[in-house]
């Protein structure tokens, strides 16, 4: 039987600092999510490489991604 076992190994260096960022800011729950700009403010890098890691995040479930009207916004999951 396989378990799946999540360690910060499969992040790579932005994806790491992005998720520390998401974190820093209190986007815990959904009530609390953030926007790409606060975690791109947060995080200092450019919005292209935030943009795809949390694209990558959301993928390997870290983050949530929640569509709003105005701009998508995330939470930490694990």
């Amino acid at each position: 039987e396989y378990h799946e076992v999540f360690t910060m190994s499969d992040l790579n260096v932005n994806e790491e600092k992005i998720y520390e960022a998401v974190k820093k800011l209190g986007a815990l729950s959904e009530d609390r999510i953030k926007s790409a700009d606060d975690i791109m403010k947060a995080a200092r890098l450019g919005k292209g490489i935030v943009s795809s890691s949390l694209q990558s995040l959301a993928t390997k479930g870290y983050v949530k991604r929640v569509a709003r009207a105005k701009s998508a916004g995330y939470f930490i999951t694990k």
